[in-house]
């Protein structure tokens, strides 16, 4: 049997064709625009992933026995607010997860309403890239098309609907919209009633792996595929990655270096940061985890090498940066170009180097965004810490990981053992595992991912690189304190 696994991204979205022994049997990536109408605003229109996702279809299975395509699972990207009138049209373009329009609404959340009552009611605090302030934001600023709103969506969500007609929403991803009790799976009615939400406006919900319908008769027409292909709930992106590198029961962890950064911990249990620096979500696994997520991560390194340097030779500028200079660069990168998520928290944060001198090369910048991200990474490595959460490895995915140079970092900055997978391809082979348990190849996630996973290598800390980055992580810590309020007051 065959399954197609979507992956729903930024930029991009990307599908696989897999088999029920893992085994991949065509991609294929179709890019669409994001709009940046102000500063600090991030929105794309859902008529353009649907073309992309279509179109991606059709070339995706254009020559294999399409009787044998018997499932689909999604992943997406998380928080992005979509709106559908009474006639299931989109309203206004969707707000992505990384638009920072909202800060108004997050300090009305969090200061007036109180991050206590909104971690009693949802287990996480607000975030400028939640779907929650976005909805305030649309009811303060856009009050027309608020009082259009029929239904309330998330990316991926809105693609099932186009392939099933079905309403939906999984726990992992609706976890992140501030409107869910994480810990009893079900909709807050608190939340709803502070962000006037009716509860015929949300979709149903559903766990990752189940099956929320099959295509439509016009769809599979138009695609060419059976009514009976299976459609599942899928996953926000990180928990659909998670999926797809084995990161399922308890205390595992993923590291991913997308667009945006995350680090990602399973639990067999419901669990909540006590600082309110790591969100605490459903995972696709049917349990928990803890995450925290930075919002720029491999975007540092392509708007660095692109539109700073107009160069897109990535592994030739890399080339000059050797393992001696690892440790000892004199250069900082303060990684928030798009402000920044966990654990700080702060919209006005913004990205920024130090310590150039006049023998400051471009080698030594590209160095700095990478040790930046890692440090920025370990900012919540160490909150886990903290939380008596004990990390000796963990898997590493994502395009960031495809440099040897960034692993070796990053597995040196955190020191822990960094394990790369045999196939590595994020949210979407989630999704076709996802898919995979919601038509019975398997009975559980977990024994999906027993039998489809494979690590095939390991990056090592070297002790000696570890001591001289723990010295320079305790320098990058400062900086940002030093800023902060400078960050503020210059907005």
């Amino acid at each position: 049997m065959l399954y197609i696994g979507i992956d729903l991204g930024t930029s991009a979205v990307k599908l696989l064709l897999v088999d029920e022994k893992g085994t991949i049997h065509a991609e294929v990536s179709k890019e669409y625009p994001v709009f940046y109408p102000q500063s600090g605003w991030s929105e794309q229109n859902p008529e353009d992933w649907l073309r992309a996702v279509i179109d991606g279809v059709k070339e995706l299975t254009n020559d294999v026995d399409k009787e044998k395509i018997v499932g689909i699972g999604c992943g997406g990207q998380m928080h992005g607010l979509v709106v559908l009138d009474e006639n299931d049209n989109v309203i206004r373009p969707a707000i992505l997860w990384n638009d920072g329009r909202t800060q108004n609404q997050v300090e009305y959340l969090n200061n007036v309403i109180g991050k206590d009552k909104l971690t009693e009611y949802t287990a996480n605090i607000a975030f400028a890239g939640f779907t929650a302030p976005k909805i305030l934001w649309v009811k303060e600023n856009e009050p027309d098309n608020f009082a259009k709103i029929a239904k309330i969506m998330l990316p991926k969500d809105y693609i099932n609907y186009i392939l099933t007609g079905v309403h939906s929403c999984d726990y992992s991803d609706a976890s992140g919209m501030l409107l869910l009790d994480v810990e009893n799976k079900c909709w807050s009615e608190q939340m709803c009633e502070i962000c006037s939400v009716k509860a015929e406006q949300l979709p149903s919900l559903f766990e990752s792996y189940d099956v929320i319908g099959t295509l439509k008769t016009e769809i599979a027409k138009e695609l060419n595929l059976s009514e009976n292909v299976k459609v599942v709930a899928g996953a926000g992106d990180n928990a659909a990655a998670a999926i797809g590198t084995g990161t399922v029961g308890s205390g595992k962890c993923n590291i991913s270096l997308g667009t945006s950064g995350t680090i990602f911990i399973s639990s067999e249990n419901f669990g909540v940061d006590k600082f309110n620096a790591l969100h605490s979500f459903a995972h696709a696994d049917g349990r928990y985890h803890l995450m925290g997520c930075m919002l720029s991560a491999a975007s540092c390194n392509k708007w660095f090498m692109e539109d700073i340097l107009g160069s897109g030779d990535y592994a030739g500028v890399q080339q000059a940066i050797t393992d001696e200079k690892l440790g000892r660069n004199s250069v900082y990168f303060l990684p928030y170009l798009m402000g920044e998520r966990s654990p700080i928290n702060d919209t006005n944060a913004r990205a920024t180097f130090t310590g150039m001198t006049m023998d400051t090369t471009r080698a030594d910048m590209l160095q700095a965004v990478f040790e930046g991200v890692a440090f920025a990474i370990r900012d919540s490595f160490e909150v886990a810490k903290s939380l008596g959460i004990g990390i000796s490895r963990s898997n590493i995915c994502g395009g960031g990981a495809k440099s040897a140079l960034w692993k070796k970092i990053m597995a040196n900055v955190l020191g822990i053992e960094l394990d790369l997978l045999k196939t590595e391809q994020g949210p979407g082979y989630g999704g076709a595992i996802l898919a995979m348990v919601g038509c019975g190849e398997f009975e559980s996630v977990d024994e999906a991912c027993t039998e489809l996973i494979e690590v095939a290598d390991t990056v090592k800390p070297d002790e000696e690189l570890t001591a001289l980055y723990e010295k320079k992580y305790n320098n990058f810590k400062k900086i940002y304190p030093a800023l902060k309020n400078f960050f503020k007051e210059s907005e």
